[in-house]
């Protein structure tokens, strides 16, 4: 299904939900049951299949190897499919949080789930994250024992007032709430267990499963999707009426505009300041999320938190999340009545859920997650604090050089990459277009422009997006995206879809290459390999110290899609003294070694062209028909 399939399925279907929300939901039961009743089917015929063939050979005595074998065929994809019906949801990662250690917010998530009529929380647990979530962990899989957990982000309480975080709390348990929310969190476990039951039977590797299952689950999948898609965006808008009713719709709306602008104030100021400091010293700083939790108590200047609110209201509710757009969700609350009205800011917190909920727990907890980010940190900071220094040298060599002389094209990219890393984005632009103007076929100089470009809000970094897009496939999903989403803050709707259809289909195009390049087969053609001399060269050197390997043969494969990315293959035919016995052991050992050991140009396939079952044998009459593919013989 492609996106706008998907997309107008999901337009019609949340039409259907607003006028017979009854039907509705029966239809998203029944494809939940559908799924699973195609699973035991098949379960169920296997298993009637194996039996009637067990009770024919006890009946008749006779057990010939035909049988047997017609019996472990259907043996394996039986067993493949009990095993992948064990599903597991792994427990979520967090802190956890005792009742003595935070009393108050327990008592605040009694409150809640009491008022809601939602499950009670086995447990809660701390993240360093500005985010709240509430997972339900069936323990015996298919057959549930739900186990409720509570996932709170300490930043997220250091952001915003309590009566504000309250009303977060209530959203997230609103999804638990009543029978329409129970029934949509079921939903979500049946997608999320049947996807994972598919992803196994895909990657059991055994044929007769994909014969079962793939062309079902090709089609289901997506179909389901779409119709527990359209129950998740209304289950959001029911959550929000939840968070309306327990915190007020003021506080509902003021915590939503909160979390937006927090989440700015660390992308923007927070976090690039902590990266600077990598500069000058070599250990990460100790106190990060001490210092967050005083970076979160301020605010935005007023000018740069209207600009947000006011791009954060451009956008639109689209089919990437379930979530609504913020305009829509504080039209729902009402706190937006008209298009015209002005978005008032919420006022400062000055005391945030924090310090009431977790009162003296708090500079415990803050000095937890500066522990554990310094000592995850430590490492990946003393590398790039040394990467740091390396460069500043070489950009400062660089640019004494070029004050005497002109710099080879490699150089000048070179700085100008240096630049964007030491000096920042802006000081690298006229660098970047000094590089075009030399090497106007360097496409990475045009995307680094053009991504520098959009992010100030510059529409001509389009352009050289576009160049670079034209001139190496590689960049045009990012490409795409980056101006999809450039677009979409412009309110150029239709312009932005236009680049989501692009990428789309330019990503059908990547899983067509991914499956011409991931088999052989007898029909394929093979052409000259087409490498330098000294390519060829390094890898017979290579080649040579194996003594096991008689002869070698390189090849490329004749390509329909993307064949500027060239596929080799290189099919190696063993040494075997007649005396000793061809078994799989010996080929598994040869292929792990010339897999690890040799280094190939591009992509290449290795295969072995006398394999232990002849399998690949067509493929060395092929090869020894192209010229010069024979590139050693021992």
């Amino acid at each position: 299904m492609t996106q706008e399939q998907f997309d107008v399925l999901v337009g019609g279907l949340e039409g259907f939900a607003g006028k017979q929300p009854g039907s509705y939901k029966l239809r998203v039961g029944l494809l939940a049951a559908l799924g699973y009743a195609y699973i035991f089917l098949i379960l169920a015929g296997l298993i009637g299949l194996l039996s009637l063939l067990v009770l024919i050979m006890l009946l008749s005595h006779s057990f010939n190897v035909y049988t047997i074998k017609f019996a472990i065929l259907l043996l394996i994809p039986t067993f493949i499919i009990l095993r992948s019906l064990w599903v597991t949801f792994p427990p979520p990662i967090g802190l956890p949080l005792t009742r003595q250690e935070a009393p108050r917010l327990f008592a605040l998530v009694d409150e809640l789930t009491s008022k809601l009529q939602a499950p009670k929380f086995h447990h809660i647990l701390l993240t360093n994250e500005l985010n709240a979530a509430v997972m339900q962990r069936p323990r015996l899989g298919l057959f549930g024992w739900q186990q409720n957990y509570l996932i709170v982000g300490l930043p997220l309480m250091q952001a915003l007032s309590q009566s504000q975080f309250r009303a977060v709390l209530a959203h997230e348990f609103g999804h638990l709430s009543g029978n329409h929310s129970r029934f949509a969190g079921w939903i979500y476990r049946v997608r999320k267990t049947q996807e994972q039951i598919w992803q196994r039977l895909h990657q059991s590797g055994q044929h007769g499963s994909s014969v079962l299952f793939d062309r079902f689950f090709n089609w289901y999948i997506p179909f389901f999707s779409a119709y527990s898609f359209v129950l998740a965006r209304i289950n959001e808008y029911e959550a929000d009426r939840c968070a309306a009713e327990l915190a007020g719709s003021k506080n509902a709306a003021e915590a939503l505009i909160n979390i937006q602008l927090k989440v700015k104030l660390l992308e923007s100021e927070f976090w690039p300041s902590v990266e600077k400091q990598v500069y000058q010293q070599i250990e990460p700083p100790a106190t990060i999320f001490t210092n967050m939790s005083a970076a979160l108590a301020n605010s935005l200047p007023l000018e740069s938190a209207n600009r947000l609110v006011e791009q954060a209201l451009k956008l639109k509710t689209n089919n990437s999340d379930t979530h609504p757009c913020l305009r829509d969700r504080l039209y729902a609350l009402g706190y937006l009545t008209n298009k015209g009205q002005e978005l008032p800011l919420p006022a400062p917190v000055k005391i945030s859920a924090a310090q009431e909920l977790l009162g003296d727990t708090l500079n415990k907890l803050n000095a937890y997650f500066d522990r554990t980010w310094q000592q995850e940190m430590s490492t990946h900071w003393r590398q790039k604090y040394a990467y740091i220094q390396e460069v500043q040298k070489k950009l400062e060599a660089l640019e004494t050089k070029a004050q005497t002389q002109a710099l080879s094209p490699e150089e000048a990219w070179e700085r100008a990459g240096w630049t964007v890393e030491i000096k920042g984005e802006s000081a690298a632009i006229p660098l970047l277009r000094e590089v075009l103007i030399t090497e106007p076929d360097r496409s990475e100089a045009s995307y680094t422009l053009g991504s520098i470009l959009l992010r100030q809000n510059d529409p001509d970094g389009i352009n050289y997006i576009e160049e670079a897009m034209k001139k190496d496939p590689e960049y045009v999903l990012e490409g795409c995206d980056l101006i999809y989403y450039f677009l979409m803050q412009q309110e150029k709707v239709e312009e932005a879809k236009a680049y989501q259809k692009r990428s789309e289909a330019h990503y059908n195009l990547i899983l067509l290459a991914q499956q011409e390049r991931s088999n052989l087969s007898e029909k394929d053609k093979f052409i000259h390999h087409n490498l330098p001399q000294a390519t060829v060269d390094r890898l017979r050197q290579q080649l040579s110290g194996y003594p096991q390997i008689k002869e070698v043969y390189l090849v490329r494969k004749d390509l329909k899609y993307f064949p500027e990315k060239p596929f080799y293959i290189l099919g190696v035919k063993q040494q075997i003294p007649w005396y000793r016995l061809h078994i799989s052991d010996r080929d598994g050992e040869i292929m792990n070694k010339l897999v690890s050991e040799i280094e190939y140009p591009n992509l290449t396939s290795v295969i072995l062209l006398n394999d232990h079952n002849g399998y690949n044998k067509p493929f060395e009459k092929k090869m020894a028909k192209i010229e010069k593919a024979c590139i050693y013989r021992r």
